[in-house]
């Protein structure tokens, strides 16, 4: 249950930072639409758009269609007196999408405190029976192999703090290696200190290239590999790694970012966005208690 605060909290949130985005786009004279210039001002405002989007992935529904028409329409007039049609409502979606991907970017992701956890999970958006029919996501999505079988569509790759908070994330499709995008800098410039992994990330020329940009990568070995010395802090750390799985689970399970109704490419990105923002207004987080687990350590 959303409390009436925390409704207001996020729509504050987003309007004060539409109206410095607005500012920063009429200044920069970019054009966010390339059609003609409507004259006529919305009915909706682009911060209860974003709201309402960020609020169906806090609650327990799972349709689009039904959140709106039956909750927000009839429920919550109050807070938004000017609703508009279900279908006029999906049109401002795209409209919105940018620069609520740019307020994740810049305001919904969380600080590297020098313990990071990393992991991917995988996004279906189809059966794997149905694949080859599959038409949405045809030529983008990809077949792969995974920890739960066979999927198709693409990957989440995640770095989290210590705190729960999402620091930075990818998305690529489902075949590309979980080694890969630490290969990029642009993934992991955020990040400092000790970063921990499961075995997928194993590779010596992996470590060596994360070394040279100040991170210590920490993975367990596999059981034919030679066992190496590993300080007690890491060990104990390594141990509370599962803290990723538990953030995917949340993102999954209650912001629902993954499901196999999507009509098109733009809908896919905007479930996710907008999921993603949602995890970031919750007030409760997976976490680890380093504190707690080692009082002498100082952590940022």
């Amino acid at each position: 249950m959303i409390s009436d605060s925390k409704i207001i909290e996020i729509f504050c949130q987003l309007d004060d930072f539409m109206q410095e985005y607005d500012q920063v786009v009429a200044k920069a004279g970019i054009s966010t639409s390339q059609t003609r210039k409507r004259k006529r001002n919305f009915t909706m405002s682009d911060s209860e758009v974003m709201t309402i989007m960020i609020l169906f992935h806090l609650k327990s529904y799972r349709s689009l269609k039904d959140f709106y028409i039956s909750h927000i329409c009839k429920h919550m007039q109050d807070y938004f007196p000017n609703c508009v049609s279900y279908n006029r409502f999906v049109e401002l979606q795209r409209r919105v999408l940018q620069p609520l991907a740019v307020y994740l970017k810049m305001r919904g992701l969380g600080k590297c405190t020098g313990i990071s956890f990393i992991d991917s999970t995988p996004l279906r958006v189809s059966h794997i029976k149905r694949e080859k029919q599959h038409k949405v996501f045809k030529g983008i999505a990809e077949k792969s192999f995974g920890t739960m079988g066979w999927f198709y569509g693409f990957k989440l790759h995640l770095v989290a703090n210590d705190k729960g908070e999402i620091v930075d994330f990818l998305i690529t499709s489902a075949n590309v290696d979980d080694r890969q995008p630490l290969k990029d800098k642009t993934f992991h410039k955020k990040v400092f200190g000790k970063i921990f992994g499961d075995k997928g990330y194993l590779g010596k020329y992996l470590f060596d290239r994360l070394f040279v940009d100040g991170i210590h990568l920490v993975t367990k070995v596999r059981k034919n590999m030679k066992h190496k010395k590993m300080e007690f802090m890491d060990r104990v750390i390594l141990r509370k790694r599962a803290v990723i799985e538990s953030i995917n689970d949340v993102l999954k399970n209650i912001c629902y970012i993954e499901h196999s109704r999507h009509r098109s490419f733009d809908n896919f990105i905007g479930n996710l966005v907008a999921g993603l923002t949602a995890y970031s207004f919750l007030d409760s987080k997976p976490s680890v208690k380093i504190q707690r687990l080692l009082p002498g350590l100082k952590v940022a």
